[in-house]
């Protein structure tokens, strides 16, 4: 018989009770230190006090009451957002897709109430992840992720990433806007080179297009940055976010300009669940921990301790590992042998992660991560090498 939950996830045979800073524990006692972060969710650390604090309050108080009345916390959110962004006007839904589903509609309406209504398409890249609804999946663009699906929802055309002759020959009459990862996680942690992200800008300034920016997994101090476009200087027009913008809490969030914020008037676009007060006392609370003087200045801090150890790590285990890659503490490191391999031996050693595509360990520490912890994070993973290496030494022993 089929289980009860839906077997679409391969999920490893760990449940964690309780979390403590950077690390999980198992019921059994078994701690494991958390690079993986519920893919780059929890920012702010399991249990951190001030998180759980204003969460427990709120929950007290009241959890929902729709949008059909005023939401203060949502409201003082949306404040804090737009006075530390290019924003002016903030969106809040339940995910990172809907984030990304809010933004493309927002975007077609723009161009719709600005005179072109025939501007619906919106340029994509190759080895991005915009998430899993139908029309997210076809931005995407990946065939597996599409497949049994029946037919793409239309109105994404798809270039390589970096390449912007491709960007511009794809450009005509119906095109929209853009939509880029500063940083793809999914496909194996490729960042958008800062100049291309520039001329993004200036393209989309030349044909009257519209630039998104898919911060959900590179957004909300991820990269060292509250979020990772400023990297670049630009300004965008529109911004998705989630994960770990609620440290954990499910919660999502669409950031534009009053250019196209102004269209969306009552009864364009709407959610059930997001921007409730429960979830932005969460993410009030995430944001008094990233926007503390210092906070940022810490993760990137952390990211370089973390880049040079990487790069020893290379140098030390060449046979296992051919590179590192990433921005702030969105990691990737380049395998030489099958990634699932280094993941489990990197979990036997008392250590999670996430692969990624083109043979990549991901590693997405919180935020609040110690020097401490990124020691131990070197030290395991060096550990899980020397594993992956006996294991291959065994299985060739076999084969003889």
């Amino acid at each position: 018989m089929i289980s009860a939950l839906m077997p679409n996830y391969n999920r490893a045979d760990l449940a964690f009770e309780r979390g403590e800073g950077a690390w999980l524990y198992t019921a059994d006692g078994r701690r494991f230190l958390d690079f993986g972060s519920g893919i780059a969710t929890s920012s702010v650390g399991h249990n951190n006090p001030h998180l759980v604090d204003a969460i427990t309050q709120q929950a007290q108080r009241v959890m929902h009451v729709s949008n059909l009345y005023r939401v203060p916390q949502a409201e003082r959110l949306a404040e804090r957002l737009v006075a530390n962004s290019f924003a002016d006007s903030a969106f809040f839904c339940n995910s990172g897709a809907e984030a990304n589903e809010g933004l493309i509609k927002m975007i077609r309406r723009a161009q719709a109430r600005s005179g072109h209504p025939e501007r619906t398409r919106i340029i994509c890249f190759n080895g991005a992840f915009h998430g899993r609804t139908l029309a997210t999946l076809s931005a995407t663009g990946n065939p597996k992720y599409l497949d049994g699906f029946g037919p793409r929802v239309e109105g994404f055309d798809h270039v390589p990433l970096n390449n912007m002759n491709a960007v511009r020959d794809a450009i005509n009459e119906e095109t929209a806007g853009i939509l880029v990862e500063p940083v793809q996680g999914e496909s194996g942690i490729h960042v958008a080179d800062f100049r291309f992200m520039q001329e993004l800008r200036a393209a989309c300034d030349e044909y009257g297009l519209f630039l998104g920016v898919d911060e959900v997994q590179c957004g909300m101090g991820r990269t060292g940055r509250l979020f990772a476009y400023e990297w670049s200087g630009i300004t965008p027009d529109i911004l998705s976010t989630a994960k770990g913008i609620a440290g954990g809490f499910p919660m999502g969030a669409v950031l534009t300009t009053e250019t196209i914020a102004k269209h969306m008037v009552p009864g364009t676009h709407g959610t059930t669940f997001g921007g409730g007060p429960l979830a932005c006392a969460a993410a009030n609370a995430v944001l008094d921990i990233i926007l503390a003087p210092g906070f940022l200045e810490g993760v990137r801090a952390r990211a370089a301790q973390l880049d040079a150890g990487f790069d020893q790590l290379i140098a030390t285990c060449p046979d296992i590992f051919a590179g590192r890659r990433g921005l702030g503490l969105l990691l990737g490191l380049k395998c030489r042998v099958d990634v699932a391999l280094v993941q489990n031996a990197a979990m036997a050693e008392g250590m999670l992660s996430v692969t990624a595509g083109d043979n990549v360990l991901r590693l997405l520490p919180p935020l609040t991560i110690t020097q401490a912890d990124c020691d131990r994070a070197l030290a395991m993973l060096e550990g899980a090498a020397a594993r992956v290496r006996a294991h291959i030494a065994a299985q060739a022993e076999t084969v003889a």
